[in-house]
């Protein structure tokens, strides 16, 4: 990682991270492999002019399942790396969500 634009991948979007982020306060993002809490809390209060109080970072796992038609193969979808940020108090939401 050379600077912070890296650091951030995409965010996730899924109904558990919506719940999250319209009551809790709490975004999720996919990031980089080589991303730690602090460069991720960094990265968020510089890209978003926000305050952060809490990153948990959770490496998800690579999942196998199978298509419908031909049951014999197998399709992979790889592992990534994903950090739920919780904002501050009083911090206003992500444009973003």
């Amino acid at each position: 990682m050379t600077n912070l634009y890296n650091v951030l991948i995409r965010p996730l979007v899924t109904e558990k991270s919506s719940y999250q982020s319209g009551k809790l306060g709490q975004y999720v993002f996919v990031v980089a492999d080589e991303a730690t809490r602090t460069t991720v809390k960094d990265a968020i209060e510089t890209l978003f002019d926000v305050t952060v109080a809490r990153v948990n970072i959770l490496n998800a796992p690579a999942k196998r399942g199978r298509r419908t038609r031909a049951r014999l193969m197998l399709v992979r979808r790889s592992a990534f790396k994903k950090a739920i940020i919780t904002l501050a108090e009083g911090s206003k939401p992500l444009e973003i969500f």
